[in-house]
């Protein structure tokens, strides 16, 4: 068995890191493709390698050599690599193909070990490995049939979105047998080469055999093995993400603050959302007007304060929309908040994130299981210099909730006190009960102008892509200026129009709501089993856990990570709970949860 790597492109799409050297010289987390690819075939049963180089080919050559770690490497040149494709430097290596059975691999892939071993011990002797189509893929797809057989190769111009499901990506990755390249392949490379020219792609090729009866090409699903193709900088960036090591991924994540999607296999239990909405029919009509949200302007902030008015059922002037609530949260800090602020903590953070650490007078919950009331805020701060006072109502990340009745009681004593009020209601609809916990309405409001509330849609409704929250308030001309100070279209279209269809989706959400509290007594009683964790009860979408056996936080969350690739929180940073071995864990779907009680039971 040999291996056969292509590795003459230039890789123009990569920019400075191609400026002087082909592809495989790219370094993903201090480690050059080749060398990567050539470690692994070394330890296999390999007789030799087969480098086709071009581009910057003297300093690949110079890095390489003629043998590594004892591996003869066999040079092919291609010496018109910027004329050409893939299609002419795999008919330069035709004579080196026919003699051995060979892997043929693409210089600009990362995978696992794994994968040379699966494509080696499968028995079948002509091999395509392929994954299940994901939105990063890009480039030749195939169809198989239910016993493996590939029966067509679908090119870029003949990709139909529309039929991505029965889609897989070839990984270009083959194992063709000596037979298949001298009686198959070469002579019908040949062929192709001679008729449409030397600016194409070997794969073309195989598309022309797999129309044949008996052509002998299987597929081999590789499953969640993990895997990238490096064309340009952006997957360069989530490659090394996905390959990092121990706590150098996890710290990879999280540098990212979300846009996990690009990383389909993994399980996210760190960002916090409703499980089961929107529902799927208010996403089809979101479908169905992409085209006309995606080519017209957004209304500016009197329609969408005005919609966001009808969302809520409260005055337009009351309310104030943002991208996102983080967004109202920034303007709230800077133009409303005058003097210090009491802070519970641990907490969200980017509300003491905006301000001066200064003009922060911390309180640190002394109950058990980091419970609170209104009654213990109000003793703490009675004699502190604040002038205003937030209360996350639950509690981020404790789930700690205080019922209406006493937040009133201590909405009234702010007032007394001179203090305005942050009452962030993002997880209240988490809450049990829930429909009759908001303060969110325009009774509230309007007498008590000195409480803000502030909502994050994206959490509690299921939508964190589209960006959204409001925050209210009976003090109009607060809520003036922090429109005056958001960008005029501060939320797109997509945005806009989902605000605008909500409430014919009402009682989808108020099922979605139920469902969820239903799910998280369910969830708590299997993490309660979980014997190397502690559970703190919450009125939110997460536990707080606290690891007292066995592993660590940092621990647990990496071999999480490392070994499931599920994604948990973990507290050891986070103020109020450092290094005192907290996780926070999102609650998700059944089927999600369950495969991390699964993960967590097996460690």
């Amino acid at each position: 068995m040999q291996a056969l790597i292509l590795a003459a492109g230039m890789g123009r799409r990569l920019g400075e890191k191609t400026k002087n050297n082909t592809k495989c010289m790219v370094e993903v987390n201090g480690v050059k493709l080749i060398d990567r690819v050539l470690s692994q075939l070394k330890s296999l049963n390999i007789d030799r390698v087969v480098i086709v180089a071009g581009y910057c080919r003297e300093s690949l050559m110079a890095h390489v050599g003629d043998s590594c770690q004892g591996l003869p490497i066999h040079w092919v040149i291609n010496p018109i690599y910027d004329k050409t494709n893939n299609i002419y430097s795999l008919a330069l290596a035709k004579d080196e193909l026919v003699k051995d059975d060979t892997l043929l691999i693409e210089s600009d892939l990362i995978f696992d070990d794994a994968m040379f071993e699966m494509i080696l011990a499968d028995p079948y002797p002509n091999l395509a490995l392929v994954a299940k189509y994901e939105t990063w893929m890009d480039g030749t797809m195939v169809r198989i049939d239910n016993d493996n057989n590939i029966v067509n190769f679908v090119p870029k111009k003949a990709f139909n979105y529309e039929e991505v499901d029965s889609y897989y990506k070839t990984v270009n990755i083959y194992k063709f047998s000596r037979e298949f390249s001298q009686g198959v392949y070469v002579p019908f490379l040949e062929a192709y080469c001679a008729v449409m020219g030397n600016n194409e792609y070997y794969e073309q090729v195989l598309r022309v055999i797999t129309l044949l009866d008996g052509a002998n090409l299987k597929a081999l699903p590789i499953g969640n093995k993990r895997w990238y193709e490096i064309d340009d900088i952006q997957d360069l960036d989530i490659a090394e993400a996905l390959f990092a090591e121990g706590s150098d991924r996890m710290r990879r994540y999280f540098a990212r603050y979300g846009g996990y999607w690009r990383f389909p296999q993994l399980l996210d239990f760190c960002y916090l959302v409703n499980p089961y909405f929107p529902p799927k029919r208010m996403k089809d009509e979101l479908r169905a007007n992409f085209d006309v949200l995606l080519t017209e302007y957004p209304s500016g902030m009197r329609v969408n304060s005005m919609l966001a008015g009808k969302y809520f059922n409260i005055r337009q002037e009351f309310v104030v929309v943002g991208n996102g609530a983080a967004e109202l949260i920034k303007s709230l800090t800077e133009i409303g908040i005058k003097g210090k602020i009491g802070i519970v903590y641990p907490t969200f953070e980017e509300y003491p994130n905006r301000m001066s650490e200064d003009d922060i007078i911390s309180y640190h919950p002394e109950q058990a299981d980091w419970k609170y009331d209104a009654d213990d805020l109000m003793r703490f701060f009675d004699d502190k210099p604040i002038q205003a006072l937030l209360l996350v109502n639950p509690d981020n990340p404790t789930g700690n909730f205080i019922a209406k009745a006493n937040v009133m009681r201590l909405i009234e004593w702010c007032e007394k006190q001179g203090i305005m009020l942050v009452l962030d209601e993002s997880f209240v609809d988490f809450s049990d009960n829930w429909e009759t916990n908001s303060l969110l309405t325009n009774c509230v409001l309007e007498q008590h102008p000195s409480l803000i509330v502030v909502k994050s849609i994206s959490k509690s409704y299921g939508v964190p892509g589209l960006r959204l929250g409001v925050m209210a308030s009976g003090n109009v001309e607060l809520i003036d200026a922090m429109k005056k100070d958001v960008a005029i279209w501060n939320i797109n279209s997509f945005a806009e129009f989902y605000m605008q269809i909500f409430n014919k989706y009402e009682q989808f959400y108020k099922v979605a709501c139920y469902k969820f509290v239903e799910e998280r007594s369910r969830f708590a009683v299997e993490l309660d089993n979980i014997r190397y964790l502690r559970v703190i009860p919450s009125q939110a979408n997460y536990f707080l856990c606290e690891v007292i056996d066995r592993y660590n936080a940092n621990e647990l969350a990496e071999l999480l990570l490392n070994r499931y690739n599920i994604l948990i929180k973990n507290c050891n940073n986070k103020n109020g709970l450092q290094g005192m071995n907290y996780i926070r864990i999102a609650i998700r779907t059944r089927e999600d949860n369950d495969r991390l009680i699964k993960a967590l039971q097996a460690l």
